[in-house]
């Protein structure tokens, strides 16, 4: 059976693995991987303001491939592995390491406040922050020093993260630029 015909079977009975606020995964059609649904669904303030935005997910999920290909491009690995209909990809399964990798390149949002500074400086260099990926704490702050004790990642994993995260804020930086964006 070719992947086009277990994609196609798969599509008649999706077994699903989790729900997000923007995704649906499904089982794939072959070990290690799943279907990756983009919904139309728009959350802002944490999930705290909740729409839909019709035909959101055709467009996030072209906007995704475009980015995964590019980063691919960079030698910096990614889940993609293709694009399956307007709505679905299919993505290796992986193993999520709890922690959200934030560039900042201005000041804005959650630092601008924290940090009592002007919405909008371009701060002299980005700087890194790393969040605990725990939405009932909303994602607070996290210092290495908790990740390690919490044991969420190693340092050499941290160090990965970060120099993949400098790489694709340079990455994104262009792409953005190039339409006339300002990526904070």
């Amino acid at each position: 059976m070719d992947m086009r015909t277990k994609v196609s079977v798969m599509a008649t009975k999706k077994i699903k693995v989790y729900e997000g606020k923007a995704k649906i995964l499904y089982e794939g059609p072959d070990a290690g991987t799943l279907i990756q649904y983009f919904k139309d669904d728009a959350t802002a303030f944490n999930n705290k303001k909740k729409g839909t935005i019709q035909s959101k997910g055709i467009l996030n999920n072209r906007i995704s491939t475009l980015l995964m290909k590019g980063v691919e491009s960079m030698g910096i690995p990614t889940h993609y592995m293709k694009t399956l209909n307007m709505r679905e990809q299919l993505v290796r399964r992986v193993e999520i390491i709890p922690l959200e990798v934030v560039i900042r390149n201005f000041a804005a949002g959650s630092f601008a406040e924290r940090y009592g500074v002007e919405e909008g400086d371009k701060l002299p260099f980005p700087i890194v922050e790393f969040c605990y990926k725990k939405d009932e704490k909303g994602d607070p702050l996290i210092t290495e020093d908790s990740i390690y004790a919490l044991q969420l990642a190693e340092p050499e994993e941290v160090d990965i993260l970060r120099n993949f995260a400098f790489r694709i804020n340079d990455f994104l930086g262009g792409v953005f630029y190039g339409i006339g964006i300002r990526l904070v």
